[in-house]
This record gives C-alpha cells, sequence and structure tokens, in this order.
C-alpha cells in the first residue's frame, strides 16, 4: 500500500511539472533544432542521450566505509554514465600533486590501500606487489564491469580551490598546471612508492577532468585566492585543457572528456564565466542544484527547489545558464543526496522559513545529513514529510528541527523536468548518500527514461 501512495505522489509530482513546463512555454528556450540533435549525436556515439553522473568521495571510503565495490552491488554503477572522483588538488606551485599531506592529499586512499576480497569490485584481493591499489585500480575494476562507464577526475571542490587563481594567472602557469595534470591523472604517472605508482600505474582509470574551481572571480572557501581576471583566466585555462587534451586524444584515438561544476547565482556566474566561449570547449558543466539556503543561516530555507518565486532554484539555474549562451544539451542538473538542516525552530506550522538557533546535530556534521541517515527518521515516526508539489521540494519537521532534502519523489520530479527540457542530464552528490540498494540514483535513473 505505501509503494502505491509513493509512486501516486511520484505520478502528482510529475503532472506539476509538466503542466508549470506548459506554462512557462513562451518564455523557455527553444528544444535543440534537428540539426543540433544530429550533431550530438555523431558528438556522443552510443552513449546514452542523458548523462548520469554521480561524485565518488575520496574521503567516504573510512568513517562512512563507502567503497567503489558498493557501487556494484547497490545498482548504481550500471545506472552512471559519469563517475567523477573528488577532489583532486593543486598545490601552491600551480601543480596537480598526489604526495601525503594531511588534510591536502592522500595518497594512501587514491592508490595505495590494498583492498581485500570483500571491497574489491572483481572479487579479488590486492596483493602486495602490484602498482596499482587504492581507489583508483577498484575504478578501474569498476569500469571493466561495467562497459562504457567513464571516470572523471574532479579537481577542487570547496576546500582545495585555494590555489586556483594563482595557477591560472599566466600563459606558463596555465600550461604548467594543464601539464602536471594530464601526466598525474590521464596518463596515470603516479609517484612511486615503494612497489605502487610509477610511469603509467593509473593509465585507462581517468577519461576526462571535472574542474571544480569553487569559484573563479568570486569569494569560495576562506582561504580560497579570487581576483577579477579570473574570469578571462578560466576561460583560457579551460581552453588549455581542451587544447592538451585534444593532442593527447588524438594520439590515443579516444576523446577525453571535460566538464566543470558551475554556479547557480548570477552574480557568481557573470563574476567568473564568459559562459558562450567556455561551452565551446566543454563536454557538460554540472550545474549547482543545491545549498541554495544552508543551515547555517538564521531561518530554515529550501535548498534544492525545482521552482521558487524570488529564491534560487534548479529552474532559475538553467535559465541563467542558458539566457548567457550554454546550450541546453550540455546543461547537467546537480542534485543532493543529503539534506541541511535547522534546529531550535519556532513558529509553529510546517516550519519552513521559521526561526532557527543553529545547525541542527547530525552524525557527520551539524547541519548535514546523508539521505540514509534522514530516512529512518521518517520510517520511525520521528518526523513528518512536508512536499510542495508545485516548487518540487521536500523537507522534513518534528516541530524543532528541521531538514530540507531531496527524496525520490523529489528527484523524479527533477528527472521529469530534464527530459522535457532537452537538458544534458543528472548529477549526484554524492554517492555516499545514498541507500544500500541505491534507491535515489534509481529513482533518478528511472525518471529520465530508457537509456
Amino acid at each position: 500500500m505505501r509503494r502505491r501512495l509513493l509512486k501516486g505522489s511520484a505520478l502528482v509530482a510529475a503532472a506539476c511539472v509538466t503542466s508549470l513546463l506548459a506554462t512557462l512555454a513562451p518564455t523557455a528556450s527553444a528544444a535543440p533544432s534537428a540539426a543540433a540533435k544530429a550533431e550530438q549525436k555523431a558528438q556522443d556515439g552510443d552513449r546514452p542521450s542523458l548523462r548520469r553522473v554521480g561524485y565518488f568521495t575520496q574521503w567516504g571510503v573510512y568513517g562512512r566505509d563507502f567503497q567503489v565495490q558498493d557501487l556494484d552491488a547497490n545498482g548504481t554503477a550500471a545506472r552512471l554514465t559519469h563517475l567523477n572522483y573528488a577532489f583532486g588538488n593543486v598545490d601552491k606551485s600551480g601543480k596537480c600533486f598526489l604526495t601525503p599531506s594531511p588534510g591536502e592529499s592522500d595518497p594512501w586512499a587514491d592508490y595505495q590501500r590494498p583492498l581485500d576480497a570483500a571491497n574489491s569490485v572483481d572479487g579479488v584481493a590486492d596483493t602486495d606487489t602490484q602498482a596499482l591499489a587504492g581507489n583508483f585500480n577498484q575504478i578501474k575494476e569498476l569500469k571493466a564491469k561495467h562497459k562504457g562507464l567513464k571516470a572523471m577526475i574532479s579537481l577542487g571542490g570547496w576546500s582545495w580551490s585555494t590555489n586556483f587563481s594563482d595557477a591560472a594567472l599566466t600563459p606558463a602557469s596555465r600550461k604548467a598546471l594543464v601539464t602536471s595534470c594530464i601526466d598525474l591523472y590521464i596518463k596515470g604517472n603516479l609517484p612511486k612508492d615503494g612497489v605502487r605508482g610509477g610511469d603509467g600505474s593509473a593509465e585507462g582509470v581517468f577519461d576526462g577532468i571535472d574542474l571544480d574551481w569553487e569559484w573563479p572571480g568570486s569569494e569560495g572557501d576562506t582561504d580560497t585566492v579570487y581576483r577579477p581576471e579570473d574570469k578571462q583566466n578560466f576561460t583560457a585555462l579551460v581552453k588549455e585543457f581542451r587544447t592538451q587534451l585534444d593532442a593527447l586524444g588524438r594520439q590515443k584515438r579516444t576523446h577525453y572528456e571535460l566538464s566543470a561544476f558551475v554556479p547557480t547565482a548570477d552574480a557568481k556566474i557573470d563574476a567568473g564565466f564568459e559562459v558562450r566561449k567556455i561551452m565551446k570547449d566543454f563536454d557538460f558543466v554540472n550545474l549547482q542544484g543545491y545549498d541554495f539556503h544552508v543551515s547555517g543561516e538564521k531561518k530554515t530555507a529550501q535548498q534544492s527547489a525545482l521552482f521558487a518565486r524570488n529564491d534560487f532554484s534548479v529552474h532559475g539555474t538553467v535559465e541563467s545558464w542558458l539566457k548567457r549562451g550554454a546550450p541546453a544539451r550540455k546543461l547537467v542538473v546537480g542534485m543532493p543526496f543529503y539534506g541541511q538542516g535547522w534546529t531550535g525552530v519556532t513558529g509553529g506550522g510546517n516550519g519552513l522559513g521559521k526561526p532557527a538557533t543553529g545547525p541542527a546535530p547530525a552524525k557527520w556534521a551539524a547541519g548535514y545529513a546523508d539521505y540514509k541517515e534522514l530516512k529512518p527518521l521518517v520510517q520511525q515516526g520521528k518526523f513528518t514529510v512536508h512536499r510542495d508539489l508545485l516548487a518540487g521540494h521536500a523537507w522534513l519537521f518534528d516541530g524543532s528541527t528541521l531538514w530540507t532534502y531531496d527524496d525520490p519523489i523529489a528527484l523524479a520530479t527533477k528527472g521529469t523536468y530534464v527530459r522535457a527540457r532537452g537538458l544534458g542530464g543528472v548529477m549526484a552528490w554524492s554517492l555516499d548518500a545514498d541507500t544500500a540498494d541505491g534507491e535515489l540514483y534509481r529513482a533518478l535513473d528511472r525518471s529520465l527514461g530508457r537509456r
């Protein structure tokens, strides 16, 4: 009975989205032309028309004990087109690096840590003599099992964007950065540490590079450098990546993909991105579709609404990129597999838009909880699910604590939107937050239809 109710709710949500899209049709960008579709098909070959991207976190193998093998076990690997590995870092000299440095680099997790048979994709334990172990080797095994799956090394992220601005400052520094990243991750020339690593030891693990510079031209993490000229320098950096990746691709007779994680706020887009120029060199970009509001704010709010009036939203983000010249087919919509939470909520009602005393307690970080941590709260009857079907988002509230999150119904609604708008696909942050049976990504995959 419960499954039927959930299915019914999903259908209602999808109907709401369809109705809203019809209303928006006069102002929405036109669907891709026949020529554009033909061009994209020629570029994509036999790849699925809609990308299914997911981030795997390097640090998730520790406390969360989420291994690459879990993506195979929970069915997600079979649904993905792209696995983004978070993250690679850039040092003060402006180059990609992989040396032991607490908080800055973790080669042990990346390629040195041996895994036993139970945690290996191929069911065979790593040995003391193999040059490649750790997550990189498991990704290679995952790709061997799931033909067509691509792996991207994601560079930067919120904490590791510190040195991008300096590295992108001059033609020489940009060339040095790109060369170092391609050498390390695409050619697979890892630092030698005993039997691990060495020239070519990780070749074939990664099929492209994902730039997660947060943010060119505007404020990011506390120690992240930014300057006005980042906007033009980012364009030049993207061009340098495209040029060097294509040069290597001609040698290897393959196409190395290039993508980026890009922001939702108009101010950040305009400060750091020459959209028409960079989109010529990117295969696709992953749009920030979450953290519209965060638990550090004084009032509760939605973090990932599909539609919103006078507020950030997925639809608003899509429109912002489209009107600046981004092709719809290259826009991949990011979706959260976690919730933003507040506690000490007062004012009654359903809790949304009410004052709060601070971030809600959670297992890994205050105000941030994995979906698999939130789902039991509903099953145990501790929280009530609230849903705005027209806005396309959900939240949990128990009278004093509120979590705003995406559940399977909200994700399916967004998948319907992606298909209806002719967008490039979906992205999830992050895969370790899903349930043991991959409930969230399964809902996303189904909402996108046949591959």
